[in-house]
């Protein structure tokens, strides 16, 4: 009996060189799908925890979902567009108190994202030298940022309490710059008292970023600029900040993003009702939902302030790319 032995192609011949490629292709198919399959179960979570409910939510800004219709919302009436024009009607009572609350909130991004800009970098910049208890220092300053928000934030608000504070007593009592005890949480004051919480609480996430990003400027730039006669600030405006420059843009829109949607700083400094004053647009849209019980017209406000960060996003990210392109030129 004649047995026939089937032996694999030679590695040189056409039949060899036609079954490895089929191989080939399958690995590189696997080693390219294989960073997608472990990032599937992120974007699965991200997709039940982000995307499903903001879903919902644009759904809710269509419907006329109060408390009537909690138990089952599927069946409060469709409204259209009619909880958009509501909130943009600023002659009326929601929409003017809606672009309010907006004011208020721009002008207070504004200025605690500057605030925490400028001391963070003059911190980094400052911590770049060597010093005697350098790393004690950078460790402290690092505390508002390592604290948990709501412990943080009740202690400011013991600290701002008109009879008893730490505020009034240092501010009246004892460098007496002020008249009489003033009240933070409430009135006019509010605004200054959450933009101090804010800035205390987040100026530190700017120095740790800043100082990182001072990290990959060669220090040869500047014994180069201090031979040439440059003076310290001369360094810094010719040399730290244009160096910084990729790494401000990201920290300034991160910055304003979450400045901007801030809930749990003015929440647990004033409550469910901030002072007009301190009306940010989160705790607005809050109590248009969870205090008036008009979820429709809540989520229709939540839609609107999507779409502005949005824009102010797509704009912001538009003209700094232009501008690095225009750098590289």
């Amino acid at each position: 009996m004649t047995t026939t032995t089937l032996k694999e192609p030679l590695r040189g011949s056409p039949a060899g060189a036609a079954t490895r490629e089929p191989r080939r292709r399958t690995g590189r198919i696997r080693r390219a799908g294989l960073p997608y399959l472990l990032l599937l179960p992120a974007l699965i979570l991200e997709l039940l925890v982000h995307l499903v409910p903001m879903v919902i939510g644009i759904v809710m800004s269509f419907k006329e979902l109060t408390q009537f219709y909690i138990r089952d919302w599927g069946t409060a009436p469709w409204t259209g567009l009619g909880n958009y024009k509501v909130s943009v009607d600023f002659d009326a009572p929601v929409g003017e108190a809606l672009l309010h609350s907006f004011f208020v909130t721009v002008a207070f991004t504004l200025l605690s994202v500057g605030l925490c800009w400028l001391i963070g970098t003059a911190a980094a910049i400052y911590m770049q030298d060597t010093f005697t208890g350098r790393g004690l220092l950078r460790a402290l300053f690092l505390v508002p940022y390592a604290l948990p928000v709501y412990a943080a934030v009740i202690t400011w608000v013991f600290m701002f309490q008109h009879d008893n504070g730490l505020v009034n007593h240092v501010l009246h009592d004892q460098l007496h710059l002020t008249d009489k005890p003033s009240f933070w949480l409430i009135g006019d004051n509010s605004f200054y008292a959450l933009l101090t919480v804010s800035v205390w609480k987040g100026w530190p996430f700017a120095f740790l970023i800043v100082m990182a990003g001072l990290q990959n400027i060669p220090g040869e730039l500047y014994e180069a600029a201090a031979l040439d006669g440059a003076g310290m600030w001369q360094q810094i405006r010719r040399i730290t900040l244009p160096s910084l420059r990729p790494v401000n843009q990201v920290l300034l829109l991160v910055l304003f993003l979450w400045t901007f949607n801030d809930f749990n700083t003015p929440y647990v400094l004033f409550g469910k009702s901030a002072p007009e004053a301190a009306d940010l647009i989160s705790v607005h849209i809050y109590q248009a939902s969870f205090v008036t019980w008009n979820f429709g017209t809540g989520s229709a406000m939540s839609v609107l302030l999507l779409l502005f960060l949005l824009v102010v996003t797509g704009v912001y990210l538009a003209l700094t790319s232009r501008g690095r392109r225009t750098g590289d030129v």
